[in-house]
């Protein structure tokens, strides 16, 4: 089991940036590819970013790429993603999640655990 909880979300003008948080505990946080998701009111949860086991892989869903950042310290136990130049379109519930599979998955299928969300709303 791996618990997650998520934080740093609210709310921001357009162009502004958010840094979201996500802390890790139970199984060893190593040992799991980290993923962000996002869903809006009436939408499906789309892929963010996710970054693999060592941080060495990194992938982005093309709305976010040059924007949105991924990290993770092994160490402390957490995953980040560094939101800049935010636009009213990025306003969404945020989800982190794990899964002991695959490189960078992008999937929400692929993920076994979830986080409790955090909300991201951008003013314009």
């Amino acid at each position: 089991q791996v618990q997650l909880v998520e934080s740093g979300g609210g709310l921001v003008q357009t162009g502004g940036s958010l840094r979201l948080s996500c802390a890790a505990s139970g199984r060893t946080f190593s040992s799991y590819a980290m993923g962000w998701f996002r869903q809006a009111p009436g939408k499906e949860r789309e892929f963010v970013a996710a970054i693999s086991r060592s941080g060495d892989y990194t992938n982005y869903a093309d709305s976010v790429k040059g924007r949105f950042t991924i990290s993770r310290d092994n160490a402390k136990s957490t995953v980040n993603l560094q939101t800049n130049s935010l636009k009213p379109e990025d306003t969404a519930g945020y989800y982190c999640a794990a899964t002991p599979r695959g490189i960078v998955p992008t999937k929400p299928y692929e993920y076994d655990y979830w986080g409790q969300g955090t909300q991201v709303t951008v003013s314009s």
